[in-house]
């Protein structure tokens, strides 16, 4: 049986104690196991002095939960759990640095921009800016549109940011149950 094909995108919302060194030990855990991680974005949670790593990896069932279990073994994790895209609200963010000439002479690159609801940040006589915020296959589809205009300058995506279609953050339970033993 091919293995690759029970492969999906799963992303795991970490959550830690903000301590020097911290995101190398969860990083050791996917290299030991020899996953790439796709994007990988750490932040402040909404939650005093623990931060949100939000990791993508492509993985099975049973090797991603293998990998949640090893994470949540390590001393400074409070939390870790994955998901898959339906359960979670996940965005991106991209930046476009394309050729103002090029922009100023062939109309159907701004009627690009504004058919992907992207933003004009900065328009100056060498280059303009742009800014996408969405969902990976419309910022993928906003970059080959673009390269395909030739007026491509730079471009940088973020990592995948996520929050959970639950109420509260998933350590806010697990924090409580702290508390009261």
């Amino acid at each position: 049986m091919d293995n690759n094909s029970d492969k999906k995108l799963y992303t795991l919302l970490v959550y830690s104690e903000n301590i020097a060194g911290i995101l190398n030990q969860i990083t050791a855990v996917f290299t030991r196991r020899q996953v790439n991680i796709e994007s990988l974005n750490v932040s402040a949670s909404s939650i005093k002095n623990i931060h949100k790593y939000t990791i993508t990896v492509w993985s099975d069932p049973e090797q991603i939960e293998k990998i949640n279990k090893a994470i949540e073994k390590k001393i400074d994790v409070v939390k870790s759990d994955y998901y898959a895209d339906d359960q979670i609200f996940i965005h991106e963010v991209a930046l476009f640095k394309i050729s103002t000439p090029v922009l100023l002479e062939n109309p159907e690159v701004s009627r690009t921009i504004r058919k992907h609801d992207a933003r004009m940040m900065e328009v100056n006589p060498t280059y303009s800016t742009v800014l996408l915020a969405g969902l990976t296959e419309d910022i993928a589809d906003l970059f080959h549109k673009l390269n395909s205009f030739d007026c491509l300058l730079q471009y940088t995506r973020s990592g995948r940011i996520a929050v959970t279609r639950s109420f509260d953050e998933p350590i806010s339970d697990y924090l409580k149950q702290s508390a009261e033993e």
